[in-house]
């Protein structure tokens, strides 16, 4: 009962946000020929997805961006992260982020991004009976990540270290992270 509802859950966050960005794409357009404001406002994210022996997952992390001029943009993101693995675990996150971007050289990228994330950890019973951790866990994490990237049109590619990192609350395995970063 509790893993059908879990999946609803998940099913659920998972269209929503799927909505959310048909309509951020389907109205764009339009809306950058109406205002000035709308010229200078660039949509993008990332998407993730990591397949392994029994392990499984998938992020979905949209981003909105206002660049005030050549050099300095900020804005705001969703975070989706599901990660399982088989006879061990499911984890689903949710959260939000904030951004600033700074670019001393065109090809060069500084930033800072916040992030507020809801994890919600299941492990299997046999699992938590060998390594003993609470059957579910569900709690706020907040990241703080510093950047260095270079930039290539559209795309970036770097990377972050997390400032706030916590070894055993992090979703991530270290404080490092690559990214890569699309904007349209």
């Amino acid at each position: 009962m509790i893993n059908l509802i879990g999946l609803r859950y998940k099913k659920m966050i998972f269209s929503s946000i799927l909505i959310f960005l048909f309509t951020v794409f389907s109205f764009s357009q339009d809306l950058k020929n109406t205002s000035p404001f709308w010229k200078n406002v660039q949509f993008g994210g990332g998407l993730g997805l990591n397949i392994g022996n029994d392990f499984f997952s998938a992020a979905l992390a949209p981003n909105a961006l206002y660049r005030f001029n050549p050099y300095i943009a900020t804005g705001v993101g969703l975070n989706f992260q599901y990660s399982s693995q088989r006879d061990t675990f499911k984890s689903t996150v949710l959260g939000a982020s904030a951004i600033g971007l700074f670019n001393p050289y065109r090809e060069i990228q500084l930033s800072a991004e916040f992030e507020q994330l809801h994890v919600n950890r299941e492990f299997d019973p046999l699992f938590q009976l060998q390594n003993n951790p609470s059957f579910e866990e569900r709690y706020w994490y907040p990241a703080l990540f510093m950047g260095l990237g270079y930039t290539n049109g559209n795309v970036t590619i770097g990377i972050r270290y997390d400032l706030l990192y916590d070894q055993n609350k992090s979703i991530q395995p270290e404080a490092w992270m690559p990214f890569v970063r699309f904007w349209f």
